[in-house]
């Protein structure tokens, strides 16, 4: 019989309750609150507490706290990624991020969503579907990024977008719903 965080992973509904996955997540959000609250001068306090939390992070991450995760561990980033103030990201699922991403700042990033049918819902359980952002790729602010959803290298995603479907590769991307406004001339 599969464990709740074996569920959760395969993409399952899975009880968030469980002791295990709530022991994680309190786990990380200790981490987080010492990085939220450690001093932008204190570069190697700040960089240990970022190994622990986000152990699949790539060399040159930049966090501009305050950030937010449910537990790291599902966080892959490539190199010299950037997030700006105030990020949100559920990772719940996988949420991997190819190299050079920048997030502007109050981007939510979820992979965490309910069954659809309430009776489902009303038993408390969840499910999650990974996300995927390729390199060279521009999050505008207070983008919202929604379970599943794969966006293409070297794309942008204007601010205040709700990205619900795919986006390709070499386009710019704006909208609620996100959708192409034009491609990006990459010669």
């Amino acid at each position: 019989m599969k464990t709740e965080k074996e569920k959760m992973l395969a993409g399952e509904l899975y009880d968030a309750q469980d002791e295990q996955l709530t022991a994680e997540r309190t786990r990380a959000r200790l981490l987080i609150n010492a990085l939220n609250d450690s001093r932008e001068d204190k570069i190697e306090e700040r960089s240990s507490i970022l190994e622990e939390l986000l152990p699949a992070a790539g060399k040159g991450l930049w966090l501009q706290p305050p950030f937010f995760c449910d537990y790291g561990y599902n966080i892959i980033t490539g190199e010299k990624v950037f997030f700006n103030f105030n990020c949100v990201l559920l990772d719940v699922a996988p949420i991997t991020i190819g190299n050079r991403v920048l997030f502007g700042p109050n981007v939510q990033v979820y992979t965490a969503t309910h069954p659809v049918d309430y009776r489902e819902r009303a038993s408390g359980l969840e499910f999650a579907k990974p996300i995927t952002i390729g390199d060279d790729v521009w999050i505008g602010g207070s983008v919202v990024i929604c379970p599943g959803v794969t966006i293409g290298n070297r794309s942008i995603i204007g601010a205040g977008s709700v990205v619900t479907k795919d986006i390709p590769a070499d386009v710019i991307a704006a909208g609620n719903p996100c959708k192409v406004i034009r491609p990006i001339d990459q010669a």
